[in-house]
């Protein structure tokens, strides 16, 4: 989308992201407690932590997408991951290529900070993503396993 660009989040940004994070929610049918939300904005602005944001801005000023990331050590390389965690176009700037546009940008990021590799976990429902994702990333074979706590 010509007159959107991707940018890093600042911290006057907080009312412009938070209806995309809720969105992002919504879609995924969860809710995250308030406090949680609160510590990862703090997370996200905060220089020493591995986590990273950015917005997709239109030229109007609208937050029309967010992605998160989060940086990690592997036994399998000397560069870090880069964990792609949150990605979301909100519904009326879907199909337009922000999508594709926020994971150009976590790529472009992470080769520049020396990262190995991005990776990144979608629900098995969500084909329409999925269809994007064929096409720049590459599926591992792997499965997800996890215990909660």
């Amino acid at each position: 989308m010509r007159s959107t660009r991707i940018r890093a989040v600042e911290p006057g940004d907080f009312a412009a992201w938070l209806p995309l994070w809720r969105g992002y929610q919504a879609f995924y049918r969860v809710e995250i407690p308030p406090a949680t939300t609160q510590v990862t904005w703090a997370r996200l602005l905060d220089p020493a932590e591995p986590m990273a944001a950015a917005l997709a801005v239109h030229d109007d000023g609208r937050a029309l997408g967010l992605v998160h990331t989060v940086r990690h050590r592997s036994c399998w390389t000397i560069g870090d991951y880069c964990y792609l965690q949150d990605l979301f176009v909100a519904a009326e700037a879907r199909g337009l290529g922000l999508g594709r546009a926020l994971i150009e940008h976590v790529y472009r990021e992470a080769s520049a900070s020396g990262c190995s590799r991005v990776h990144w976990l979608t629900h098995e429902t969500n084909r329409d993503a999925m269809l994007l994702y064929d096409r720049i990333g590459d599926r591992s074979g792997f499965l997800q396993y996890r215990k909660l706590f």
